[in-house]
């Protein structure tokens, strides 16, 4: 699959889906690692489950390495085995790019401490050079690392994932780390090919406010949903709004400036949103502390929320991840939905390229990391396909299947052309 900014026509739209490829290994007391692939059976069975992506016509597929197992011992002792069989097939046999994921947010287990280790943005940047030099001929397509913010996130401040900080200053810390990992890995990528496209993917998101008085914190949190990519654009000067933030919670100036001095060329800006979890509400709790909560709106402002990233960026835009909780009907409503959300920003020139339903099939909860029930218990239908019964496929396809593949074998009629994009050649 090629990829050219001047040819924006309906029949150049990336049409693609994605397999969850959580990685996080390490545990401690009351964990349980969580590795999607070994808890869906997709070491075992990657042949049947990526070929669901060629019945469903794709050009492209998002698909983690798991770097804990192939640089599993210590830094530069790769175990390429798994992969040298997975990629030839699907590039080679099922003739479907991949959008390879190099972090999806696990890492090795000789890396000490991880994201906060001084040696993560080096190694990192390492394991993807190597990848990259090894699969050049196979992979073109990269995202550096998933979702900066959830790492922060779940890494830093939440405590949940290692290496387990918690204060906004561990946010911060992971954040920084993370972002020059990105930079490091996005410069090694360039070096080992420079005809590689690079794909930034965030969780976007939108912050309400419950009452009035909660609209002024509500809007710097929205502000906050920027800050990595601002990070990683040259926009983090010291006239910068969180500037300030950064410092006061351990960030030096200089690390900032030098960020700043080195913006990572990425072709697309990737976003991923569920109507479920991408809009946040802000209310006082019955302690009288502020608190959190996820809302559901059935999508309202994904629309809004795209053309923001356009227009403060001026990056192409791909859906990276997109897919709705509920049961096949609540699917369908939103991938109609969101399809048609796609068609009016293209039709208003707001250039979205790509739109990928994820994941393809069953995946794992995240709480069964935390959980003590049966793997069964934590199975989330997201995707296009359900895991069969006992004794059955292992795949049965839900309706949304023909509704996805009707959208991708007509292109014109699903999303449109760009408005004012030239037709190309």
């Amino acid at each position: 699959m090629t990829f050219d900014l001047r040819r924006r026509r309906p029949a150049d739209f990336v049409w693609a889906t994605g397999i969850e490829n959580t990685f996080v290994p390490q545990t401690r007391p009351g964990h349980r690692a969580l590795d999607e692939y070994q808890l869906m059976g997709h070491y075992e069975h990657w042949r049947e489950d990526l070929a669901l992506a060629r019945e469903l016509g794709l050009r492209a597929v998002r698909w983690g390495i798991p770097w804990y197992r192939v640089e599993p011992f210590q830094p530069g002792d790769f175990d390429w085995r798994w992969t040298d069989e997975v990629l030839p097939y699907l590039v080679e046999e099922l003739g479907i790019t991949p959008i390879i994921d190099l972090m999806h947010y696990g890492c090795p287990f000789w890396l000490r401490r991880e994201f906060a280790s001084a040696s993560y943005p080096e190694a990192v940047a390492a394991y993807a050079g190597a990848f990259a030099r090894r699969y050049a001929g196979l992979a073109k397509w990269y995202t550096p690392l998933n979702e900066p913010i959830v790492t922060a996130l779940y890494c830093g401040q939440r405590g949940v994932w290692p290496p387990y900080l918690r204060t906004e200053r561990g946010y911060v810390t992971v954040l920084l780390q993370v972002l020059e990992g990105i930079q490091r890995t996005a410069a090694a990528l360039r070096e080992a090919d420079p005809g590689i496209v690079l794909v930034h993917v965030e969780a976007s998101g939108l912050s309400r406010a419950a009452r009035e008085d909660l609209h002024a914190i509500a809007r710097e949190e929205q502000a906050r949903t920027f800050l990595p990519y601002d990070l990683l654009t040259g926009r983090m000067t010291p006239d910068h709004p969180l500037f300030g933030w950064l410092v006061r919670h351990g960030a030096s100036p200089d690390r900032l400036l030098e960020l700043a001095a080195a913006p990572a060329p990425f072709d697309l800006m990737g976003l991923n949103f569920y109507p479920q979890w991408s809009t946040t509400q802000l209310y006082i709790d019955r302690r009288g502390r502020l608190a959190y909560q996820p809302i559901e709106q059935d999508g309202v402002g994904f629309a809004g929320l795209i053309e923001e990233y356009w227009r403060r960026y001026q990056v192409p835009i791909m859906v990276t991840e997109t897919s709705a909780r509920g049961d096949e009907a609540i699917r369908a409503r939103w991938l109609e939905a969101s399809v048609a959300a796609i068609r009016g920003l293209r039709g208003r020139g707001v250039p979205v390229l790509g739109y990928t339903w994820f994941p393809l099939f069953t995946m794992i909860d995240w709480r069964y990391r935390f959980g003590r029930g049966p793997l069964e218990e934590y199975r989330l239908e997201l995707g296009l396909y359900t895991l069969g019964a006992t004794g059955e496929a292992r795949w049965r396809p839900t309706p949304l299947v023909e509704q996805f593949r009707s959208y991708v074998s007509d292109p014109e009629g699903a999303i449109g052309p760009l408005a004012g994009a030239a037709a190309g050649p």
